[in-house]
């Protein structure tokens, strides 16, 4: 008997595009014979729909147009319940994939809200998304917990912040730890949304405010001169599958800003990167012992860099950040690294929700 599988997409977060393109990425290589697909909408304003109409429609952006009933969740019965024009109906599901980015849900919320109704959500639970898109407390976790090198940073709350003296005071403890360039990032945001590479003292103030409208927490951080590794770790109940690492080139561009991950062509990358077996390894062990610390299980991307001279052989890395919700995209570097260890997309996606069921 095939499994009811109900695919998360859209959401309030500022990574709602990106969501849409990895659902429609997810729904394109599901296993039919297996799962039986459903599908919930959230709008931008956070109202969830049970969509019956054109997956076409998603990547489009015109779902919202289209065939869809408000949805809500029975917490007493592990089902959703669909308001259609006849009543309410209860579905029965039995596990749910997020394809959702960014706030309310790879923070951990719609993991919480399924897990109080005793839903599965593929991948991380909601402590360890939580402690994950906090890119500030998932350092603190790493450094207590590994050797790996991290930049140095400065943490600033908005109730710290309450006139441009602070932010100057906070300019100042930045420029002594660490010196120009350095980066101003929400700490609780994803896809390099209001993240800015401050060159000059006249750009900081700026910069912490652009940041401050994503999020109440924000990480300034020393700028690490290297080559930008990612990992893809897959967990199946306790067994890692940990794939060769790949190499972003960002090209023309400053940084690996969103423009530059999901609307330019300006970025390309390596896979493999371009590291020797050995640090190839190296970094394989270092993005398992990062998703082991911070709890992790179903799937994560590790992010690093690869500080260098000429010679990668004396390289170190530099652990970044870890997404629990990477992109499924046609262009996301979470499936290209496993498809390239082997495993087809489909596969990856039917191992992540017989993992969760």
């Amino acid at each position: 008997m095939k499994k009811t599988i109900l695919i998360l997409f859209g959401g309030k977060s500022s990574e709602y595009e990106v969501s849409l393109s990895s659902a429609t990425g997810a729904i394109e290589n599901m296993d039919t014979e297996r799962y039986d697909v459903r599908l919930c909408g959230i709008t931008r304003e956070g109202r969830m729909y049970w969509f019956e109409d054109d997956p076409a429609m998603i990547a489009a952006d015109t779902w919202q147009s289209g065939k869809k009933y408000p949805l809500s969740v029975d917490f007493s019965d592990g089902t959703v319940v669909v308001m259609r024009e006849s009543g309410a109906e209860h579905v029965h599901i039995d596990a749910v994939l997020p394809m959702i980015h960014g706030k309310f849900c790879e923070d951990g919320t719609m993991q919480g809200l399924f897990a109080v109704a005793g839903i599965p959500v593929v991948g991380c639970d909601c402590q360890s998304s939580a402690v994950c898109m906090d890119k500030a407390a998932a350092k603190a976790i790493v450094a207590g917990e590994t050797s790996i090198r991290m930049a140095k940073a400065v943490v600033v709350k908005a109730e710290a912040v309450r006139d441009e003296g602070d932010l100057l005071r906070i300019r100042n403890e930045a420029e002594e730890k660490f010196g120009y360039p350095m980066f101003v990032k929400p700490s609780r945001a994803g896809s390099s949304v209001g993240v800015t590479k401050v060159k000059t003292a006249d750009r900081f103030v700026g910069a912490v405010r652009a940041a401050l409208r994503e999020d109440t927490k924000v990480l300034v951080e020393e700028c690490i001169v290297g080559r930008e590794i990612e990992v893809a770790v897959l967990e199946e109940h306790g067994v890692y599958t940990v794939a060769h690492p790949a190499e972003i080139d960002t090209g023309s561009s400053e940084f690996y800003d969103y423009e530059t991950k999901y609307i330019s062509d300006a970025s390309s990358f390596y896979l493999p990167a371009r590291l020797p077996e050995d640090k190839q390894d190296e970094v394989r062990r270092y993005a398992e012992s990062v998703f082991r610390a911070l709890d992790c299980r179903g799937f994560a991307r590790v992010d690093f860099f690869f500080a260098a001279g000429d010679d990668c052989e004396d390289g170190t890395f530099v652990f970044n950040e870890i997404n629990t919700l990477p992109g499924f995209t046609p262009i996301s570097m979470y499936p290209k690294m496993m498809v390239n260890d082997g495993i087809s997309y489909p596969d990856l996606l039917s191992r992540l929700i017989e993992s969760a069921l």
